[in-house]
């Protein structure tokens, strides 16, 4: 029989660049849904799927923006795990080392509909299954049919955790937050925190990003 670990934590993990009310609206509800003690909230250096990054955040100044987006919510922290490696993160090395750090905690990994469906070019994947439970949001683009097929496919193959997060969508990226700062085209209130929108004003990002 599986013992029952202590605590559990969630972990949002990303490049956040910048962190949106979309990374915040999925972890408070991975909180609420699942009873769990926190949500870390996880910038990544140097993620290996996003190499070129000319023209983008560097990771203090991501690391300051998920810092005062969270700042208000006590359930909220900042994890600085992947932050200042030189070398490239991976989610498979980072969740085995939390793992053998705090053997009595179960890690619930939060993500999008997107990276379920790419989760396999994710590097060691069985690594990652073997270390968490993984929690997968849905979005608009994707059918609840086609969503369901993913996770029973995924879980039989890996024989993982997958738990399907009820969340309200929130259809909205980082990237087409930083198109909208390039453009000058579009307001970020209500879609980015005020203290965020006013260090990007102040830092004066993404102006001239080109993905």
């Amino acid at each position: 029989m599986k013992k029952e670990k202590a605590r559990k934590i969630g972990i949002m993990g990303g490049t956040f660049d910048p962190i949106h009310i979309g990374h915040l609206i999925l972890g408070e509800n991975a909180w609420h849904q699942f009873g769990l003690e926190k949500v870390l909230f996880m910038p990544s250096a140097n993620p290996p799927h996003k190499p070129n990054r000319i023209g983008r955040a560097d990771i203090q100044e991501r690391v300051d923006m998920v810092r005062d987006a969270i700042a208000d919510n006590p359930h909220f922290e900042l994890s600085l795990e992947e932050a200042f490696r030189e070398d490239y993160c991976y989610t498979s090395e980072t969740l085995q080392e939390m793992t053998v750090k705090h053997p009595d905690t179960e890690y619930y990994f939060i993500m999008g509909a997107d990276s379920l469906f790419a989760f396999e070019t994710w590097h060691e994947p069985q690594k990652i299954c073997q270390n968490c439970v993984i929690v997968a949001a849905v979005r608009d683009h994707v059918s609840a049919e086609h969503f369901k097929e993913q996770i029973e496919y995924l879980t039989q193959k890996y024989q993982v955790d997958i738990r399907i997060l009820s969340t309200p969508n929130i259809d909205v990226s980082s990237h087409e937050i930083r198109e909208w700062i390039r453009k000058a085209n579009t307001s970020l209130k209500y879609y980015v925190p005020d203290k965020v929108i006013s260090y990007i004003k102040e830092k004066n990002l993404y102006s001239e990003c080109k993905e």
